[in-house]
């Protein structure tokens, strides 16, 4: 099938190098020419696992290409518009990106009427009704005689595991009234089903809503777990046990049960805040969201209280070193990353920050600059150190040299941001260990004077 793809982001990459993967030709246009630039050379724009491999064998084969030219992509069967879609200042979905492609699309269509039969898929993260203005805009300028459908087909991929994803959905979801492109996707959609994958066809409403109830639900078990944790802390449980406790109930699951320093990401963060005000707009407030929105933003607050205090409320001239940027591992992505709010707290404070992550270091440098210090290493970030925070759960965290990270730092001060380590065995290598909802093991020995 010929296929185009309209934005070249985490989504829409993926989208078209797995549609490709599968044997369709597919076309990906983008406004930025640097990306397209980068993309044709065989220059990956995104770090994602098993991503490279495939988009590079496709553009070998010329299954895919990539341009600037919105026309180039309206000669396609299905067009994909898989752009951003921001938050405004009142937490509403920005949808210029979207509406001025469908407009755009609409005045192509007119010049080439006899262009044939066409699917407009919404792929992007949408409120409810945008398949609706998707669908009027293209029809504005197309004209009342050329024949197209508007589809919402929300994405589920996980950063960090979008190919898996795509090329072996768990579920796809059809939103469309249309028979004729509800048959079109599931045909597209056919090479990638595996055994017990989940077909749903459902009006493009419920399409909408199903996606942003889906994050929704994710950011409320986390901001649960991270407000039990909280309680855990104040009444000395232990919030690992408790997850094992409630996890083992299949009604509950044991997935994103984790406490840790919030969510973020480009998904979640702006999903509850387009969610809240879609309810707002409707009459019909989310109560229980917005209680998760607030524990995410005080999660961060929460854990950089416990810095603070450690160091008796005076972080000026600390040497704070930082292990991961990203907002969760196996992604380059930094947008809404929770160790950034903690970050701008010591700034404030007057520390000093070393960072590494693997991947995201480019996202740090960005927005702090020269502000901050930036180590080639783990065991780099940690030369002369007060303290150590850990913020993502990168696998090469998971088990380093704790006798050469003692030498290197300062003072043997952890706090650990995705509880990753086994506290009692902290202890017992003799480090000062912070971590979130679990019984305190640290020893309560005084801190060193900055610069002693």
């Amino acid at each position: 099938m010929n296929v185009a793809i309209v934005g070249t982001g985490y989504v829409g990459l993926v989208t078209g190098v797995c549609l490709a993967e599968r044997g369709n030709e597919v076309h990906c246009v983008d406004s930025n020419p640097t990306i397209i630039e980068r993309l044709t050379r065989g220059e990956v724009t995104i770090f994602e696992p098993g991503l490279e491999e495939i988009y590079l064998r496709n553009l070998k084969k010329s299954r895919i290409g990539f341009s600037g030219d919105l026309e180039k992509a309206a000669r396609a069967e299905v067009i994909f518009l898989c752009l951003p879609t921001p938050p405004g200042e009142d937490g509403s979905a920005d949808l210029k990106y979207v509406l001025h492609v469908a407009a755009e699309l609409g005045k192509i269509f007119a010049r080439h009427n006899g262009a044939g039969y066409k699917v407009i898929v919404d792929k992007s993260t949408v409120p409810v009704g945008t398949s609706e203005k998707v669908r009027a805009e293209i029809r504005r300028h197309s004209g009342a005689a050329f024949e197209f459908d508007v589809v919402s087909n929300p994405e589920f991929l996980r950063e960090g595991f979008a190919v898996e994803d795509f090329l072996r959905p768990e579920r796809v979801v059809i939103g469309s009234n249309s028979d004729r492109a509800i048959l079109v996707l599931k045909d597209l959609y056919e090479p990638f089903l595996q055994p017990g994958s989940m077909v749903f066809v459902m009006d493009e409403k419920s399409a909408e809503v199903t996606k942003y109830a889906a994050n929704a639900f994710l950011a409320l078990k986390i901001s649960y777990m991270n407000d039990l944790a909280n309680f855990s802390d104040a009444v000395g449980a232990d919030i690992d046990k408790i997850r094992e406790g409630i996890g083992s109930d299949s009604r509950i699951g044991n997935k994103f049960l984790f406490p840790g320093l919030g969510y973020g990401g480009s998904c979640l963060p702006k999903d509850v805040k387009a969610l809240l005000r879609s309810a707002e707009d409707a009459g019909a407030p989310l109560t229980v969201l917005q209680a998760v929105e607030n524990i995410n933003q005080e999660q961060r607050k929460r854990f950089f209280g416990k810095m603070l205090n450690h160091f008796g409320g005076d972080l000026a001239g600390r040497q704070i070193a930082v292990w991961g940027i990203a907002f969760k591992p196996n992604t380059d992505d930094t947008r809404e990353a929770p160790v950034f709010h903690i970050i701008d707290e010591l700034l404030k404070a007057n520390a000093s920050v070393t960072v590494y992550d693997p991947e995201a270091m480019a996202g740090a440098r960005a927005r702090y600059g020269d502000r901050i210090r930036y180590a080639e290493s783990s065991y780099g970030a940690l030369q002369g150190a007060d303290a150590l925070l850990i913020a993502t759960e990168w696998n090469e965290f998971r088990k380093p040299d704790f006798g050469l990270m003692k030498n290197l730092m300062r003072q043997p001060v952890l706090f650990d941001g995705r509880n990753i380590y086994d506290p009692r065995k902290m202890k017992e290598r003799g480090f000062l260990y912070h971590s979130i909802g679990r019984k305190a093991y640290e020893t309560h020995a005084r801190t060193a004077e900055p610069g002693r």
